[in-house]
């Protein structure tokens, strides 16, 4: 079986794949974007954020990104589950100016420790810029960023099952019709994997609720009473962020988690695509593009942004590493952000076909982290590589549920994968006999080297 070429510009296969290219990243992104503004609703009593202004946010925060990183990134901003214990938090705050606050009057409040946080990552790129990418990246080799991209990948494993087990036969199906359309498929349907498994599961749904077939909990497949409802078009529900010191100390120190993810994710992006992007563009252009998406979203009522792993994944699988398809999925989530029906009708997917998707694109990520560890020829005979990966591991799947510790009476969560990324960044610093240099040799593996036939794909 023939391994196809990586493509690094997607406009030789032609137009219309490239906007079928998007539209797979869109629905790689919808289900976890639109389950932030689900869950901060069920924390506000119905009061919380949009999922309008969210898909608004997602797509604009993700050009913006693309902006700031000399478009050379292929990585998409969706809604970050990170601050979710934040949002949680200052829902229950009941002391000072928040007293007699109704959940929508709070709700301006959380989003403006979140611009804050937003903020905060500039920070980060300012001392990047300023002592140079290669003693920053002393503190994170291989043996560090393999791990938490293995740990990244890992750490989504148990939202898949989750999904899956709601309707075992739909999320079969689906990642059965991935893996058959990405070992088998010509064409543009390899290239499509993820797309063929929505559109057939999808299908398949459709006709087992028919037929009066209903999920594992006996409610029924699907469920149109929001589609129904919702208008074809419609303005995204934005407002104005506030400010608030409760507020900012228990969603600003959340940054130190996610500016850790956003490394180990342009790890992850550049171990798959071939390409050095910690360098070039730079770390400190893509934590500024996550940053200010991420508070321009708060700024007018939508969540953090962080870059997608389920989009990882995809460029893994598609083998299309080009960030004009990124861009055009980007743009399907601003123009869905206006069609509250077309929105509603995609978010009626079963959650059981994105869990069955979900095996593929968390495997993919955890693979990703493998190979990174492989292909910089990380000693593990040497015992300070075994401590450091090891505690990184633990670290990242044991603590499922984050620490959460209390500074001046307000509860701040570090998330597993900030907690792993520091303990192996402190590990690494303090553990002597460091066996990695950044710059000594190539960091990634040229996707040129890997495949060499590109004939099957452009036909």
């Amino acid at each position: 079986m023939k391994e196809h070429a990586p493509i690094k510009d997607a406009t030789t296969l032609g137009r219309p794949k490239m906007l079928i290219l998007g539209l797979q990243h869109l629905f790689a992104m919808f289900g976890a974007t639109i389950l932030v503004p689900i869950l901060v609703n069920n924390y506000f009593e119905g009061q919380g954020l949009s999922i309008q202004v969210t898909l608004f946010f997602a797509g604009i925060g993700t050009l913006f990104f693309h902006l700031c990183s000399k478009f050379k990134v292929p990585a998409f901003l969706g809604s970050s589950f990170a601050f979710l214990g934040g949002f949680h938090t200052v829902a229950n705050l009941n002391t000072g100016i928040f007293k007699d606050m109704t959940m929508g009057e709070k709700l301006p409040y959380a989003c403006g420790g979140i611009v804050v946080a937003g903020l905060l990552y500039l920070v980060l790129a300012v001392v990047i810029k300023m002592v140079g990418i290669k003693k920053v990246m002393k503190f994170l080799p291989p043996v560090v960023t393999g791990p938490i991209i293995i740990c990244i990948g890992l750490s989504l494993a148990p939202s898949a099952i989750t999904n899956a087990s709601q309707n075992w036969l739909l999320a079969i199906i689906a990642l059965a019709v991935v893996i058959v359309f990405n070992i088998w498929g010509k064409g543009i349907f390899k290239i499509i994997p993820i797309l063929m498994g929505v559109v057939i599961s999808y299908g398949c749904a459709l006709i087992f609720n028919a037929l009066g077939m209903t999920n594992a909990d006996g409610s029924a497949i699907f469920d149109f009473a929001s589609v129904n409802q919702a208008a074809w078009v419609g303005l995204p529900d934005f407002f104005i962020c506030k400010f608030d010191l409760s507020a900012i100390l228990v969603m600003a120190p959340i940054a130190i988690a996610t500016m850790m993810e956003h490394i180990g994710d342009m790890s992850a992006i550049s171990a798959t695509v071939g390409e050095d992007l910690v360098s070039d563009p730079g770390l400190h252009r893509t934590l500024i593009g996550d940053g200010l998406a991420t508070a321009l979203s708060a700024m007018f009522g939508g969540p953090a942004n962080t870059t997608y792993g389920e989009n990882t994944g995809v460029l893994e699988l598609s083998k299309v590493h080009d960030p004009k398809v990124i861009r055009i999925a980007a743009v399907y989530a601003i123009v869905l952000s206006f069609i509250p029906k077309m929105a509603g009708i995609i978010g009626t997917m079963p959650s059981a076909i994105v869990g069955g998707i979900s095996f593929m694109l968390y495997g993919m990520i955890s693979a990703i982290g493998v190979r990174n560890v492989v292909e910089n020829k990380v000693d593990f005979t040497q015992s300070r590589n075994l401590i450091i990966a090891a505690v990184i591991l633990v670290s990242g799947l044991g603590f499922s549920d984050g620490l959460t510790f209390t500074v001046a009476g307000t509860d701040i969560t570090l998330t597993s994968l900030a907690i792993a990324a520091i303990s192996g960044v402190v590990l690494n610093a303090i553990i002597p006999g460091r066996d990695y240099e950044y710059g000594a040799m190539d960091t990634v593996v040229p996707a040129s080297d890997k495949f060499k036939n590109a004939e099957e794909i452009q036909a």
